[in-house]
């Protein structure tokens, strides 16, 4: 097994971890999770009923085998829906089979066939009201016919650092108000005459305004901890890097990429890719709408006094609570990046993709500067 390999393993524990976290709650604690479970639900569900995680399992119709099934369902637009099937959430790519199908009335029918893992199935589903039922037949691996049926529900996987406070000495970057935005943000440079930060600031979220500017952080940080939190626009027709586009640079220098790639392979110009460096171990991504988090740990690239760069930038990224960056290295500033110096301090910048993304409660905790 290679060290990736193993990475990605210890990755995909934590999906695990991280939910259980939201077990055992103070009576606040617990208000506070039904409160962001209800804004996560009406949010999805205003954006487009089908859209989102569904969990429950399937079972053969003799009753002697049976299993957990997932799926994630995508909204494409005028192309309909895709659906990914998964034996657990923490999946690898590909699926184990997809379907696609068009919504008719007040349902979303599914037919098709898979074939995975030796198994050819014909299935025939659908997701109406508040479940996502079928049916398959077909032939099993071992050559018996085989036949049966599964059912799962809609549910919604919030971030365990969702909403989390700040620590002392916390260094608060955003709080949700329109002083915050003008106290420590500055527009990283004009863009048609534009000369004031332009993004709205609306019930505690600032949301970019297409084509105005990215915005940076007026104080320059080394070392550090990064809190964020950010949501992707419900946009079903548009597709790659025109789906929710946005990125978290570290210094102005090294990308965490921000897209809507739900359901997608993951890869290094996805969402929680560090962009064209290093593809997630795990898409962790929740779908459009839904607010996400991104926890990061940052150390700056070393120079010895030459001037000569000794050590390389590194990104630890863990988002929705899970590993999917570990010690990743960063040969230099990434693709579209403001600053190329490398050298000394730098803001935090985000980007202005022309996607209307949103951020709140953003916050850092520097670092001193590791022993050697």
């Amino acid at each position: 097994m290679t060290n990736r390999e193993m990475t990605r393993r210890r990755a995909i524990i934590t999906v695990t971890l991280a939910c259980g976290l939201m077990f055992g709650l103070t009576a606040d604690a617990q208000a506070q999770k039904d409160r962001l479970l209800q804004q996560a639900k009406k949010a999805i569900e205003s954006a487009d009923h089908y859209m989102g995680d569904w969990q429950g399992s399937w079972a053969v119709d003799d009753g002697y085998e049976g299993g957990p099934l997932m799926a994630q369902v995508l909204a494409l637009g005028k192309e309909g829906y895709r659906v990914n099937f998964h034996a657990e959430f923490e999946y690898e790519w590909p699926p184990l089979f997809v379907l696609k199908g068009n919504s008719e009335g007040s349902s979303l029918p599914l037919n098709g066939r898979a074939e995975f893992d030796g198994n050819v199935l014909d299935i025939q589903a659908s997701v109406k009201s508040d479940k996502f039922t079928g049916k398959f037949k077909g032939t099993a691996n071992d050559g018996s016919n085989i036949s049966g049926t599964f059912t799962m529900e809609k549910i919604i996987r919030l971030s365990p650092t969702l909403a989390a406070k700040p620590p002392g000495g916390a260094v608060v970057l955003f709080d949700g108000t329109k002083e915050s935005l003008n106290k420590n943000w500055q527009m990283s440079g004009p863009i048609r005459g534009v000369d004031e930060i332009k993004w709205l600031v609306n019930g505690g979220a600032m949301e970019v305004t297409p084509r105005t500017s990215a915005i940076i952080t007026k104080q320059k940080f080394g070392d550090c901890k990064l809190h964020v939190e950010f949501r992707t626009p419900f946009m079903p027709d548009a597709r790659g890097q025109g789906r929710g586009n946005s990125g978290v640079y570290l210094q102005g220098r090294y990308e965490v990429q921000i897209l809507d790639s739900y359901g997608l392979e993951g890869k290094d110009n996805e969402c929680g890719g560090i962009y064209r460096v290093g593809s997630p171990l795990v898409n962790m991504c929740a779908p459009p709408t839904q607010w996400q988090t991104y926890d990061i740990t940052f150390r700056a690239p070393r120079f010895d006094a030459n001037g000569e760069k000794t050590d390389l930038a590194t990104l630890t990224v863990v988002h929705n609570g899970v590993l999917i960056q570990d010690e990743v290295k960063a040969k230099g500033p990434t693709t579209a990046a403001p600053d190329n110096t490398e050298k000394g301090p730098g803001g935090l910048y985000l980007q202005d993709h022309g996607n209307p993304v949103q951020f709140r409660n953003i916050w850092l905790v520097e670092l001193p500067p590791e022993k050697p």
